[in-house]
């Protein structure tokens, strides 16, 4: 299957009533372009890291009553899995589409992985858009642009990242759903890649400090 982009209806997966139906949605419609979408965009991440990288669609296995309020496609060097490790992620949800680097719970140096960012902030973040967003929390829909945090408020956010078990750190895009389903397949792969070259940096970053 080739990828041919999102529509209305994908986003509109997130307002059908019952994990069943929207599981089934899912399963239906999105599974099959997320998994497009990763086989695709795979070889470019490989190339870029200097290492394999994965596929990994996410499945909500463990949900048996509350339906899903997004889904996601991620990529990392682990094979059976990417929690624990550094990785990209394309998600949607019923508002928008979302393109991040992301350290989440289960990533084993958090305090490291801030320290060497906060050490680096100027020549890591300078260079990004001030559109680009900040989530500390990958299961609340909250993000946060570097416009409005500022040098501080970034420093905010590492810093918690350091001290509080549960934080995480995603950075990257986010894109309306309008502005989504107005883009083509091949747009926004073009779209997601710049976005991935321009993290790169975190991801090295993140490697070497949880080794």
């Amino acid at each position: 299957m080739t990828f041919s982009g999102f529509n209305k209806q994908d986003f509109d997966t997130f307002t059908i009533p019952g994990l069943e139906p929207r599981m089934d949605e899912l399963k239906e419609t999105i599974r099959p372009k997320l998994t497009a979408l990763g086989e695709e965009i795979a070889p470019y991440l490989s190339e870029q890291l200097g290492e394999e990288m994965n596929v990994h669609v996410a499945k909500h296995a463990r949900r048996s009553v509350h339906p899903p309020d997004e889904t996601w496609v991620a990529w990392s060097a682990g094979k059976r899995g990417y929690k624990a490790t550094p990785h990209f992620q394309v998600g949607l949800r019923k508002e928008n589409l979302f393109a991040m680097f992301a350290i989440i719970y289960e990533y084993p140096n958090k305090p490291g992985f801030s320290k060497d960012l906060q050490e680096q902030m100027a020549e890591l973040f300078s260079p990004l858009p001030s559109t680009y967003r900040i989530s500390p929390d990958h299961t609340q829909p909250q993000t946060y642009s570097l416009a409005e945090l500022g040098s501080e408020g970034i420093h905010e956010i590492l810093e918690r990242l350091a001290q509080v078990k549960k934080a995480e750190f995603m950075i990257g895009i986010e894109l309306d759903r309008n502005q989504a389903t107005r883009s083509d397949g091949q747009t926004l792969i073009e779209e997601i890649k710049k976005t991935f070259a321009s993290l790169a940096s975190f991801y090295r970053i993140a490697v070497l400090a949880a080794q």
